[in-house]
């Protein structure tokens, strides 16, 4: 029967079609490694590297370039640890603890020309592990029981609430209204109304004088009354002298 890690699919994380394996002397003590104690201008290999995650182990994978067998592999349960240090005097080279299938192990060095290669198969690593822990504090909080108080927004037993549905505070204050239906304007303030034009037209050229009084008007219309008149009398008279003047002739 198969495993759990054995039924996971493998992921690739990262490929690097060149690196350098390296033979390091035994530590003697638990001073930092330094790649300069190394041999770096004949290294003991070159192939290709290629990174990969199966579950939560990540595996560094050495290859051949051109067949694509392998030649070791570590597997990385941990990163900073045991399985993969780095170096403390350059970023392009590391120490690897490489596996075989009997479980036996040993230390080698590799390194990378490229400090970007260096760079990218770093940060690959960090961000496998980072995904690892936070799926490990998931699976915590999951399996965890939830101690946080809970509220309760239940009615207690014989508890009541009371509602007031439609009783408004507000009352409408009606507004006064004409009886033609308009609203009235507010005089303005500090101020007095002006007279209405007036809707009567004369035909009199002649305008009453600045202060005077509606008898003077009236006195003004009777002087032209007896003006008019006066022109008709004058006409009678005419006529009945021409009558006269007819009759004295035709007497003679």
């Amino acid at each position: 029967m198969a495993t759990e890690g054995q039924s996971e699919y493998e992921s690739i994380l990262c490929v690097k079609p060149e690196v350098n394996v390296y033979r390091i002397p035994p530590r003697a003590s638990n001073r930092a490694i330094r790649a300069a104690d190394w041999k770096l201008d004949a290294p003991d290999w070159s192939g290709r590297m290629r990174v990969t995650a199966r579950g939560k182990v990540a595996y560094v994978k050495l290859e051949d370039k051109i067949s694509g067998e392998l030649f070791a592999q570590a597997p990385v349960e941990e990163y900073p640890g045991i399985a993969m240090e780095t170096v403390s005097d350059s970023s392009r080279y590391f120490v690897l603890r490489i596996q075989d299938d009997n479980g036996r192990s040993a230390f080698i060095g590799i390194g990378f020309g490229d400090r970007g290669d260096a760079f990218d198969f770093n940060v690959a690593l960090q961000d496998h592990f980072k995904w690892v822990k936070q799926e490990t504090e998931f699976s915590k909080q999951a399996q965890a029981p939830d101690s946080t108080p809970k509220l309760d927004l239940g009615f207690k037993e014989g508890q009541t609430i009371t509602l007031n549905i439609g009783q408004s505070k507000k009352k409408d204050r009606s507004r006064p209204q004409s009886s033609g239906g308009f609203g009235l304007l507010p005089p303005p303030p500090g101020g007095k109304l002006a007279p209405p034009p007036s809707s009567r037209s004369t035909n009199h050229n002649t305008q009453p004088p600045a202060g005077g009084s509606d008898t003077g008007f009236l006195l003004d219309l009777d002087s032209s009354n007896s003006n008019s008149a006066a022109p008709s009398n004058s006409a009678t008279t005419a006529g009945s002298d021409l009558w006269g003047d007819f009759d004295s002739v035709s007497s003679k």
